[in-house]
């Protein structure tokens, strides 16, 4: 829209200057000497010395203002309209005097017996109608300008429509669709945009209905190779097939609970609790041999949360931090309040990770070693957990 003001004040700019050096040469040409011609006869007529009685006379048959200047007479038809020409006289008195009179509405002779006589154009009524004119010409720009504004905003409305509805999209909320406006191009990209979203819906139902229903299935063979497991005679290899089988137990309740918060808020079961509280409970209950720094701020309120959500956040956390920085120094465990918000930290002083893989931790199945070693941790799902969690409650993971 600004551009569109920006052209069409250029565009009228160019025409009007050009408009008016193309007129004002030609016309300058054949006026100024009928004009300069015809106020040497109305001077004439005047006399010399000048005739008051004669100028009044031309004043009252022509709309024209006299003043006149001298020794002798000292007349003035409209004090008031040559207050303006004095004024302008002064602001181009250091100007040559042929120069000085190139305006049309004002010319100034000067008689034998030492008179100045200086004509303008009379008339208060005709010398506001320019004023009023402009002013009008403004203000129907001005309206039009404004016309033109509406029309556009109401133009690409769509747009705005589109906009929001992808990023409903983007964050999984599909049950909204674009509203159609109107039956032109925009429209049908709107069309376009909802068809898409509605196929993206049902591909991304139908693939979480697999994997719930594929991690259901798993979860009974599971549990009768544990029993098988715990059959065999005690040993390396036992407790091999016992780690690898709560490996593949808890990737399938993490598949189940990811599956299941994906849904947002409605996933939460949400009572009255104190962060502190649960966090102090967690670290005494599950990682009493480990050595986690405590720094917990007295002063938080009871929140509504899901309790069983936020401890498995927590504890995903708390695992990765004493994984890949016990080493170095005991990881910290922070809760503070700022301003309306909950902030909960969670620190290790391990190597860190590398800036390309930071944005992309907390994705599904994402890993930064591609190795995926035991040894370095699980199958990249817990930081997809804690952002799930984070989200329905309302919340960020960074």
């Amino acid at each position: 829209m600004l551009l569109f003001l920006v052209l069409a004040l250029v565009l009228t700019a160019i025409f009007i200057g050009g408009m008016q050096r193309a007129l004002s040469g030609g016309w300058s040409d054949v006026v100024r000497p009928l004009v300069a011609d015809y106020v040497d006869r109305l001077t004439a007529e005047i006399g010399s010395p000048p005739d008051p009685a004669r100028a009044q006379a031309l004043v009252q048959r022509m709309p024209i203002a006299i003043r006149i200047e001298g020794p002798v007479v000292q007349y003035d038809s409209h004090p008031d309209l040559h207050k303006f020409g004095a004024a302008w006289q002064a602001e181009h008195r250091s100007r040559r005097d042929d120069e000085a009179n190139s305006g049309w509405w004002l010319r100034t002779r000067t008689t034998a017996d030492g008179h100045r006589i200086t004509f303008g154009l009379g008339g208060a009524a005709w010398q506001q109608q320019p004023r009023a004119i402009g002013w009008i010409t403004l203000a129907l720009l001005l309206l039009a300008t404004a016309m033109a504004y509406h029309y556009v905003r109401r133009l690409f409305r769509p747009l705005d429509d589109i906009r929001a509805g992808a990023l409903r999209f983007g964050q999984g909320e599909f049950g909204t669709p674009i509203p159609l406006r109107r039956d032109d191009e925009l429209g049908q990209l709107a069309q376009q945009v909802n068809t898409m979203a509605s196929s993206l819906h049902d591909k991304l139902d139908a693939k979480r209905g697999l994997l719930l229903a594929i991690s259901h299935e798993l979860r009974s063979p599971l549990t009768r190779a544990r029993l098988n497991a715990e059959l065999v005679d005690e040993g390396a290899p036992r407790d091999a097939l016992l780690r690898d089988l709560a490996q593949m137990r808890d990737l399938i309740t993490d598949l189940l609970e990811s599956e299941r918060l994906a849904s947002g808020h409605n996933a939460l079961q949400r009572e009255p609790t104190s962060i502190n509280g649960l966090v102090s409970e967690l670290v005494a209950q599950q990682f009493a041999q480990a050595a986690i720094d405590l720094q917990l701020d007295a002063t938080l309120p009871e929140i509504l949360i899901d309790r069983v959500r936020l401890r498995l956040a927590l504890r995903n956390l708390l695992d990765n931090a004493l994984r890949h920085g016990a080493s170095q120094a005991p990881p910290q465990l922070v809760t503070e309040r700022r301003d309306d918000e909950i902030l909960i930290s969670v620190r290790d002083f391990g190597l860190g990770v590398a800036d390309e893989h930071l944005r992309q931790l907390a994705q599904a199945f994402y890993r930064a070693d591609a190795a995926r070693g035991r040894s370095t941790g699980g199958v990249g799902l817990g930081l997809y957990l804690c952002r799930l969690v984070a989200q329905a409650h309302g919340g960020t993971l960074e």
